[in-house]
């Protein structure tokens, strides 16, 4: 085929580095994976109701493009819970929140804008950026995986991005912001002319007491946009509702780009995830304590086997350092699957700055926890 034919911009980006390590998996039947951010927990009860009552109601032609207001004044509750304030019309819902971001950098990005990006960090932040003939400029994350906030600053001052992205609770690090970060950081987009995208898709898994988010400030909130979904809240990953919010500014825009990407969320799902947030947060509640209790266990057994690591706070993933093994994190980890038959992904996946780590998955049964760290401790001992 003529190469000339595609695009310039789909040339210039990568399959994701989590797919690419998952699917090669599939060669070694008797591997445990530990790469994907997918709970394992059934789907709630109350939110299958909730699927089966749209379809027997005929629920599934199209909504408005930007969802059903039920669902909407919902997500505008549950916010408010982490002192987050949006209403209903400034709530879009998506197929997932992946499409949510592709819908808001399409929006706001030109070619040749820069956009500030983490690393290590989720990976289609910059292949979005690079999608869309926009610049992404890396900022590392610190020691403790959080914001360098001096860091940013220069960034800003010296490269004049038009986007700053932020992302907690972290892929693949399992950080959470703190208060001192975030309020460091609104003083940042106080001053500046930069238009924030803050993922936060991972918001009902932060392990802290209290939440902290650049979205909760009202004074920037034309300077902020929020992404958010119920794929890990809900354990419906494969469903694909999100959801992102905006002011109105923005938002007749968004929805330009995502009625012509989709029309609109999955009607029946769209159903399904307002039963979730009205009848199932205590499901919530319990996934996330039982993901404490896996942290905990991934942690004690990577510090025991020697792992510098750092202790997550949010999500499900956990992010040790395998600098002391001199090798890259691709070549540990096609060692751990071909000699260990435990699959986890190279940290170069995540950006320049994931170079070094490895990322484990704690979304899989304690048992499934067990065998692979037992088999990464027998592993060890041939290297």
């Amino acid at each position: 085929m003529d190469d000339r034919l595609i695009s310039d911009y789909v040339k210039n980006i990568e399959v994701s580095g989590i797919r690419k390590f998952f699917n090669k998996v599939n060669k070694y039947q008797d591997a445990i994976s530990l790469t994907l951010g997918q709970p394992d927990f059934k789907l709630p009860k109350e939110i299958k109701e909730g699927l089966i009552h749209a379809i027997n109601n005929d629920k599934t032609g199209y909504t408005s493009n930007i969802g059903i207001n039920e669902l909407r004044e919902e997500i505008s509750v549950y916010l408010k819970t982490i002192n987050i304030d949006y209403n209903k019309d400034e709530i879009c819902l998506t197929v997932g929140g992946s499409e949510a971001l592709f819908d808001v950098f399409t929006t706001v990005l030109n070619p040749f804008d820069k956009v500030l990006i983490p690393t290590p960090a989720y990976p289609a932040y910059e292949s979005c950026t690079k999608l869309l003939g926009a610049i992404p400029i890396n900022y590392t994350l610190n020691a403790e995986f959080l914001l360098d906030i001096d860091k940013i600053e220069m960034l800003i001052k010296k490269e004049k991005p038009k986007v700053l992205v932020i992302s907690f609770p972290t892929n693949p690090t399992g950080a959470v912001m703190i208060k001192e970060d975030r309020d460091k950081l609104y003083e940042i987009i106080k001053r500046n002319n930069i238009l924030v995208i803050t993922d936060e898709i991972y918001s009902s898994l932060c392990f802290d007491k209290d939440y902290y988010s650049i979205s909760q400030f009202k004074d920037i909130k034309e300077k902020v946009i929020l992404i958010g979904g119920f794929s890990k809240m809900f354990s419906m990953t494969g469903l694909r509702i999100g959801y992102l919010c905006a002011e109105d500014k923005y938002m007749k825009h968004i929805i330009k780009v995502h009625q012509y990407n989709t029309s609109c969320a999955p009607s029946i799902v769209q159903w399904g995830a307002l039963y979730g947030l009205k009848y199932c947060m205590e499901d919530v509640e319990y996934m996330k304590k039982q993901f404490i209790k896996r942290r905990n266990y991934a942690y004690e057994r990577l510090t025991n086997l020697g792992f510098q690591v750092n202790f997550p706070k949010g999500a499900f993933y956990i992010f040790p350092s395998i600098n002391k093994y001199n090798m890259s994190s691709e070549r540990f980890c096609n060692r751990l699957l071909e000699e260990g038959k435990v699959a986890v992904v190279p940290g170069s996946a995540f950006g320049r700055a994931g170079e070094g780590y490895i990322r484990i998955s704690y979304a899989y049964s304690y048992e499934e926890l067990k065998e692979a760290f037992n088999r990464i401790e027998k592993w060890l001992k041939t290297i």
